[in-house]
């Protein structure tokens, strides 16, 4: 399919800032077509959806990949979180920091949408509404190139939205979607920097590094996990069982699961066989190095093997867990910081000193005490849906909410002033 990206991405261009005019009450209006349309449609989605879900088995994907895809039985939260962000403070036009110089100029910083945002994203049609959502309510258009697996979910959805829209005051053109496959308009969208103001890639490590690598625009890069909990010596074995089994299970091919649980060898001989009992039962299977090998008498039933170095840099997205044996809390802090993303990391434990070290130490996006790593999430942290988990340092981390869709422009009133 011939697709003019250019075009594309002048109409967004035009259409953002007619978008980032709208009052609040005309941008949640919109919203609300659009949640109205998504239940009016459900059908229509979910057979296009069918098609993807399809074809993905067809070639092969991974379960964890065609859960990713699949729409059954979701599209009733998805709808309900658009109308969450329709109760959500509009971001637009609020002013901080304000102040008045000695010479009487009145200064702040108002927060203004960023303009067109740029998402490249894999095998999960759920980012497309979040985004568009997310987009409509901040003031800012949108140019979506979503994945191959997902380009009958995303065209169905699309137009859908795009039909809601049309009876709104939001420009329909705010919505621009690439209904392409083809992989080289990627690249060019990464320099198409007179029209798209920044860029967010949603998928694997490939991705990010296409991107970060390729881009003329300023890149959000997250959503590739490799998260641990570290379960110390004085921790409550049987609320860390519970809470090791619902990083891990819950939904196992997400960015915020659990791929590699720490133990301190205090408890490691104690600890580790009732991990492999506990969550070998919800079908988990593990990677264990030598010393968590030795923890559990070097058993291999129940899905235990021996780990490969390679194995603590994974992200799993599977019901695959790594277990590792630390002397202290110093070498898993070192651990972490060694092979974690910087996503998302938890410590299991009773000593508060110990956990304010691990707050201050460990440098990811969102870092817990007695807690899963499954809530680190827009929707979770009360964010409404997130556009992205952000990694990175500058201008966003963690889940990406309508904040974080703003930037800011400095607002001086005078009365006549002039600089001497």
């Amino acid at each position: 399919m011939s697709v003019d990206l250019q075009a594309l991405g002048r109409r967004a261009k035009i259409a953002a800032p007619k978008l980032a005019r709208l009052n609040t009450q005309q941008r949640n209006e919109a919203l609300l077509a659009i949640a109205d349309a998504l239940e009016a449609h459900t059908d229509e989605i979910l057979a296009a959806n069918a098609k993807d879900v399809e074809a993905a088995r067809a070639k092969g994907l991974t379960d964890a990949l065609v859960d990713r895809l699949n729409l059954q039985g979701r599209l009733t939260g998805i709808v309900a979180d658009v109308r969450k962000i329709v109760a959500l403070p509009d971001p637009v036009g609020c002013e901080y920091d304000q102040r008045v110089l000695e010479n009487g100029l009145r200064i702040a910083r108002r927060t203004t949408p960023i303009g067109v945002i740029g998402v490249i994203y894999e095998a999960r049609p759920n980012v497309t509404v979040d985004v568009v959502t997310l987009c409509i309510k901040s003031g800012n258009a949108v140019l979506l190139r979503g994945g191959s697996e997902t380009i009958e979910s995303n065209t169905a959805l699309v137009r859908v939205m795009k039909a809601a829209l049309a009876q709104t005051a939001v420009p329909t053109d705010g919505i621009q979607l690439i209904e392409s496959t083809d992989r080289d308009l990627i690249l060019a969208m990464l320099h198409m920097y007179e029209y798209i103001d920044m860029i967010i890639p949603r998928g694997g490590a490939a991705l990010h590094k296409l991107c970060r690598e390729n881009s003329m625009i300023p890149v959000i890069t997250g959503g590739i996990g490799v998260c641990h909990i570290y379960v110390d010596e004085t921790a409550d074995q049987e609320r860390a069982l519970e809470i090791i089994y619902n990083a891990k299970t819950s939904r196992p091919s997400v960015c915020n699961s659990l791929d590699t649980v720490l133990v301190n060898e205090k408890i490691a001989a104690e600890f580790l066989p009732r991990v492999v009992d506990f969550l070998s039962a919800g079908g988990v299977t593990f990677r264990a190095e030598p010393r968590a090998l030795a923890a559990l008498n070097g058993i291999t039933q129940k899905g235990v093997q021996a780990a490969r170095p390679e194995d603590f840099d994974t992200e799993w997205m599977s019901l695959v867990l790594g277990l590792k044996v630390v002397d202290t809390l110093d070498e898993a802090i070192e651990h972490i910081n060694t092979h974690s993303q910087n996503h998302s990391d938890s410590i299991l434990t009773h000593n508060m000193a110990d956990a304010e070290r691990f707050l201050n130490e460990v440098d990811s996006s969102a870092v817990f005490v007695n807690a899963s790593t499954r809530f680190n999430d827009g929707a979770q942290f009360g964010l409404g849906a997130e556009i992205a988990v952000s990694t990175q340092k500058l201008h966003a981390r963690g889940p990406m909410g309508l904040e974080e869709l703003t930037t800011y422009k400095w607002v001086v009133i005078g009365d006549g002033q002039i600089r001497v």
